[in-house]
């Protein structure tokens, strides 16, 4: 019987996978990967060896229609991403979609994600939260959808590239400078850092760096918290 299987990876520390997404991955015919260098390094240090297909949003029409083919000839496929749970804010929703239109079993592989790693310490819990993943890279459309975010007065999960995080911090200096904000970058990782603040005061600790590296998981933590505290890895 086809199945794809939704397996979440580690999103840093190779460790955190569980017993569970290691079999699946041992037993499927084929897996769908964003990136297949990134996924190598997980599948080698497990010493798993199954045929890789590229699956990214470059090509995701053309290697849906090769995925959907292999299912119809009752494969089973394990869809994984970089790193955390596919389908959240990576081209694997639309693999999903077409796949239940179709009657194939989809069958979730929970395990890391971002979003959960960097709610799970900050200490706001029962409150309203948004997810937006990235937000557009064109100025104009991200800061409107920031305006549209920010005037709900929830927390907001956004994910940010080190290369735009300063100007997410500078529209968000402009648009919202009271809110307080929660920045996790290479989160589970060697140098996991956690950043608390205003937006103006984590502008500064970015600025004054050589080199800002690692991808973001930023809360914008909701108006009725004032302050969220975290602490660093010693």
């Amino acid at each position: 019987m086809s199945i794809l299987y939704i397996v979440a990876t580690p999103i840093g520390n190779l460790e955190d996978i569980s017993r569970r997404a290691l079999r699946i991955l041992t037993e499927v015919d084929m897996i769908a990967c964003e990136d297949t260098r990134q996924s190598l390094k997980l599948l080698r240090h497990y010493q798993i060896k199954k045929p890789l297909i590229s699956f990214h949003a470059h090509n995701q029409k053309k290697a849906a229609v090769q995925l959907l083919k292999q299912l119809e000839k009752g494969r089973k496929i394990a869809l994984v991403t970089d790193g955390g749970t596919p389908g959240i804010s990576d081209p694997g929703s639309y693999l999903v979609k077409l796949a239940r239109e179709r009657d194939h079993r989809v069958e979730p592989i929970p395990g890391a994600s971002a979003l959960s790693t960097l709610l799970s310490v900050a200490g706001v819990s029962g409150a309203y939260v948004t997810f937006a993943g990235f937000l557009s890279p064109k100025p104009g459309r991200r800061k409107k959808r920031l305006t549209e975010l920010l005037l709900r007065g929830d927390g907001i999960v956004l994910f940010e590239s080190p290369h735009r995080i300063v100007k997410l911090l500078e529209d968000l200096i402009e648009l919202s400078p009271g809110r307080r904000i929660l920045l996790g970058r290479e989160m589970t990782k060697m140098n996991e850092e956690f950043l608390e603040g205003f937006p103006k005061d984590l502008l500064t600790d970015l600025s004054g760096r050589a080199r800002i590296v690692g991808e973001f998981t930023v809360f914008i933590v909701p108006c009725t918290y004032k302050k969220v505290q975290v602490h660093k890895n010693q």
